[in-house]
């Protein structure tokens, strides 16, 4: 398991350091989280990209083999549901499903009971390919994870869920004014 110390500076130790320094009376220890997870996420992200990319599939792809195996058996949701889902809007939700049909891992069908109802679901094809796929991202974001303890990952967790809360008051607060 590999350890960062936190002894030695970073890239947002230099630059919270140049902010003091030329600007001492902002404070900018906010920067101290964001810019790390900032920092985090891209790397994060391009580790995502780059295994979806080997198996020929983008992240808004992968959302929604993902949606769809969730949904368990019989592996369907409407665009509507997976558009929630995944926070885009159901044209997004088209072009996506156009591809991954197109790839032979989902189908259309339309509702019996309702006709204007449409379901997308997933293939016997799509849904070997999204088992697999989801097995090789857990096994990529465990090996992401492989520098915390069990106990990190947990604490981490519990304050990204807490960070996310506090910036929904925020919001919810600037609302208000």
């Amino acid at each position: 398991m590999v350890r960062r110390s936190r002894s030695r500076p970073d890239a947002v130790d230099f630059m919270l350091a140049e902010w003091r320094r030329e600007v001492p009376d902002v404070d900018a220890s906010g920067m101290a989280v964001f810019g790390r997870l900032h920092r985090a996420f891209h790397r994060y992200q391009d580790q995502l990209n780059r295994l979806f990319h080997s198996y020929d599939l983008t992240m808004a792809g992968f959302g929604i083999l993902a949606s769809l195996r969730r949904a368990g058996s019989p592996y369907r949701r409407t665009a509507g549901e997976l558009a929630d889902a995944a926070l885009v809007t159901t044209g997004g939700i088209t072009q996506r499903v156009d591809k991954l049909e197109a790839a032979g891992l989902v189908r259309r069908e339309r509702d019996a009971g309702d006709r204007r109802a449409v379901y997308v679901q997933l293939t016997e094809k799509g849904l070997a390919f999204a088992d697999e796929v989801a097995a090789a991202h857990f096994a990529n974001e465990r090996d992401m994870l492989s520098g915390l303890s069990a106990t990190e990952q947990e604490r981490l967790a519990d304050l990204l869920s807490r960070l996310e809360a506090s910036l929904d008051h925020a919001e919810a607060k600037r609302a208000g004014e």
